[in-house]
Order: C-alpha cells, then sequence, then structure tokens
C-alpha cells in the first residue's frame, strides 16, 4: 500500500508498504480522508507533538474511511462500514486510567504518532477506537472529528456561560472551531482576532460579533468600541508565546484564559503575576480528547458546527510534505490527503 512515512525531522517518504496485518479484535479501515494537523507540523519539524514519534512511523491521525476487513473477535463491526477513529487508545490499567483522567495514560498508543497511522492507503486499528460516521457526514468531515473532540475538551474547560463575552485569537481551522463551539455554548459575543482578510470574512460567516486585524488595530480598544465591556473567555488557538501574553492582557476580570495553540516545547512566554492576581486570572490549558469523540461527531451530523467552510483543499500523499514544510501553503486552510488520489 501506498503510504507517508516519517523518517526524522524534515524526512518524509512516500514508499510502498505491505497491508497491515488484522489481530483479533482490529478492524482494518481504508482511509479515505486524514487531515493534516499542527501536530504533524511540529513532528515534521523534528518538535514533540502530543506523544513522542519513534521513526519510522506513517503519521496521520485525524482519519475516516470505510471497514474492509475484521478480526475474529470483532462483533460490532462489519466490511462496508463507514467510521472514523479517536487515535488515542488508553490501557485502561495505570494510575490515571483508574482515576478517571485517561488522556493521562501512562502507556497511551497513539495512531499515527506511537504507532502507524491514516496517511496511507489502510490502517489497523483496534475497534473501541473506531466510531460510527453519521448518514449526513462525508469522509472529509468525519476526518474533522478529531480536531473538533479536542477543541470540545477545551471549550468544556473554558465555563463558558450563556451571555457571557468570548474572545478567540486566531482564525485557523481550530480557531473557527472554537468561535462556533463558543457560541454554541452560549457567548452572547465573541470576537476573532485574525491577521488574514479571508479567515476574517470567513469568521463573519461562521458567526462573529466583531473581527479585528491585529496587525493594523489596537485590539483591545476594538474590542471596547465595539462593547465587549468584560471579555469572559480568551481562547488563543496560535501557539506563540506573543499570542498568549496578548490573550492575558485582553482577558476581564476573573476571566478564563484557555492555551490552546500548541507552542514549541522550549518556548517561554513573561507574564506579570501581580496583572493575574490583580484581574483574579484562571490560567488553563487542554489536552487531547477524553471522551468526546462521539459528541463531536453527533455535533457534525446535525449540521450545528460547520467543519467544511475552513478545508482549502483534498489532495493526494505526494503533496504532503509541500504542505508540512510551507506556511505559507498552511495559511490557507485545512488541508485533507486522500491517499487514493
Amino acid at each position: 500500500m501506498k503510504s507517508a512515512v516519517f523518517y526524522g525531522r524534515h524526512d518524509l517518504r512516500v514508499e510502498e508498504r505491505p497491508i497491515p496485518e488484522v489481530g483479533p479484535q482490529d478492524v482494518l479501515i481504508q482511509v479515505k480522508a486524514c487531515g493534516v494537523c499542527g501536530t504533524d507540523v511540529h513532528i515534521f519539524e523534528g518538535d514533540k507533538g502530543a506523544a513522542e514519534v519513534t521513526p519510522p512511523t506513517i503519521l496521520g491521525h485525524e482519519f475516516s474511511g470505510i471497514v474492509v476487513k475484521t478480526g475474529d473477535a470483532v462483533k460490532r463491526w462489519k466490511p462496508g462500514d463507514r467510521v472514523c477513529i479517536d487515535p488515542n487508545s488508553y490501557c485502561g490499567a495505570c494510575t490515571p486510567c483508574r482515576s478517571g483522567e485517561v488522556h493521562f495514560c501512562e502507556h497511551m498508543k497513539g495512531y499515527g504518532t506511537t504507532v502507524d497511522g491514516g496517511f496511507a492507503q489502510y490502517c489497523a486499528v483496534n475497534e473501541k477506537q473506531v466510531y460510527r460516521l453519521g448518514e449526513h457526514t462525508s469522509f472529509e468531515m468525519g476526518a474533522m472529528a478529531e480536531p473538533v473532540a479536542c477543541c470540545l475538551h477545551g471549550i468544556d474547560m473554558c465555563g463558558i456561560r450563556p451571555g457571557s463575552q468570548a474572545v478567540v485569537i486566531g482564525g485557523g481551522m481550530i480557531g473557527l472551531l472554537m468561535l462556533q463551539l463558543a457560541r454554541l455554548a452560549g457567548a452572547a459575543k465573541v470576537a476573532l482576532l485574525e491577521p488574514v482578510e479571508e479567515k476574517r470574512r470567513m469568521a463573519e460567516k461562521l458567526g462573529a460579533s466583531l473581527c479585528i486585524d491585529p496587525m493594523h488595530e489596537d485590539a483591545g480598544k476594538a474590542l471596547r468600541n465595539a462593547g465587549f465591556t468584560w471579555v469572559h473567555t480568551v481562547i488563543e488557538c496560535v501557539g506563540k508565546p506573543s499570542t498568549i501574553e496578548q490573550a492575558v492582557e485582553l482577558a476581564g476580570s476573573r476571566a478564563v484564559v484557555m492555551m490552546f495553540g500548541l507552542t514549541k516545547p522550549d518556548e517561554t512566554i513573561s507574564i506579570k503575576p501581580f496583572q493575574v492576581f490583580q484581574k483574579e486570572l484562571v490560567l488553563k490549558s487542554s489536552y487531547i480528547n477524553p471522551c468526546t469523540q462521539q459528541r463531536a461527531l453527533d455535533l457534525i451530523d446535525s449540521g450545528c458546527l460547520d467543519v467544511s467552510s475552513m478545508v482549502c483543499g483534498i489532495c493526494g500523499l505526494e503533496k504532503l510534505s509541500s504542505i508540512l514544510e510551507d506556511p505559507t501553503l498552511r495559511a490557507k486552510g485545512k488541508f485533507i490527503i486522500s491517499p487514493e488520489k
């Protein structure tokens, strides 16, 4: 089968690999769509993502497809089922798992990180990680379920109340999802800070109350002029120290600052503790997607959440290296890889 194999920093090779063997509790999925994620970029650049990657590994953890084969012990799935996966498989036996904090599992298996993933024509996955696509959900939409699930965990932690005010920093795919989820959670006003005009226009269509160009506008002044009198939640979706520091500046008293964007492992930020104290801020971060995959799929299939507008292209595996190494390409929006192309 055709596969995109990561061998090390800036070394991703499209090559032939054997179709995976199917264990008793596994299903073999013919991959139809696999999203390119910021975590894939971090790995490609030689940084740690959500998990350690030991080359050579087939990357890709946001994928959907069709079941083509099942193991002898599998009862729930059959060939022809349209599915996606939760890539993070927990052991269920370590202390975090037995304490209900499964996403801190000490023996986590990650499809597309610690084991082979979805940037290939086929992937074998344990049946407990498989989720059925709804009748209104395409394969491309199904590939977006994992990032939506991660966003749901983050939005849950924000504690947004009906009628509150929120600010999202960064209008990439994650920022546009967070914008919609903040509205669905009850925020009366949601502002987006984003320098790219096309992304600001997209955010307006998706329900932003205000879009600000932070390169040419004073964000604090623009918020005040638009009636953002008390920002209860700021969600940072860029992953840069400067935008995290900006989130702290823009937050109102007793606000939650959600540091959702993934920085490089060794980056640091400058925060004035007195400012945090004076405003009684709560600084939070969100790690992967514990038990939110089904909610994500239900939101997508219901049509309440738009996961298609931010997709800018569907490409074959040969295009993947170019996407990972070129930030100007990624700035256009979300790319989906179709291994069949």
